[in-house]
């Protein structure tokens, strides 16, 4: 029974610890392309009318897969969706406060099941949508039913963002086009690599 437990909560940390690498490395790659001291911001941004690649942008940004309007002013852009040999896929990307006002995102983007609240605020309310099969797929929970996602999501400033990632089991091998949902947000239609 300890073996079991400790296994299940062993493989819950390295999936957490893969995910969040994952986030951190995108974040890393993201950094100010400027010289240091020349006053520009290196906090990551985008906005809804970005056409292409600019030559002068970072090497490191990755073009945006879809991007899903919140309350107050929040964007969603979603960079990637990797299918990984786990048995899961990771969603990534970034949370931008596209608004004048300072915004904190909605309590309602946990969802409404009673384990993933009581672990706080967190974007456990995401799911991923395969309509040709008609299966719904919900955030993992590791053994202490936390969700696998961002969790306590400071307030964010205007223009600022902040880096995000959801896990979820992983659909069948032929599935490549799901629909992403998180409440309070657009859905959007994504594709999955890997």
């Amino acid at each position: 029974m300890i073996i079991r437990f400790t296994t299940r909560v062993r493989k819950g940390l390295v999936a957490m610890s893969v995910a969040a690498g994952l986030a951190l490395g995108a974040v890393g790659c993201s950094g100010g392309g400027g010289e240091e001291g020349d006053g520009k911001a290196e906090t990551s941004t985008f906005t809804a009318n970005d056409t292409g690649s600019d030559p002068s942008a970072q090497e490191g940004s990755k073009e945006a897969m879809a991007e899903v309007r919140g309350e107050d002013g929040l964007m969603l852009k979603i960079t990637s969706a990797t299918r990984d040999g786990g048995g899961f896929v990771t969603v990534s990307g970034e949370l931008k406060n596209d608004g004048d006002e300072p915004a904190r995102v909605s309590v309602r983007t946990a969802g409404d099941e009673t384990e993933i609240i009581r672990h706080g605020s967190s974007l456990g309310g995401a799911t991923l949508v395969d309509s040709a099969k008609k299966k719904r797929y919900y955030v993992l929970r590791d053994t202490d039913g936390r969700p696998l996602t961002t969790t306590n999501l400071p307030r964010i400033k205007p223009g600022a963002s902040v880096p995000v990632f959801m896990q979820f089991p992983s659909p069948a091998e032929g599935t490549v086009k799901v629909t992403f949902q998180l409440p309070t947000f657009a859905s959007a239609t994504i594709s999955i690599s890997g």
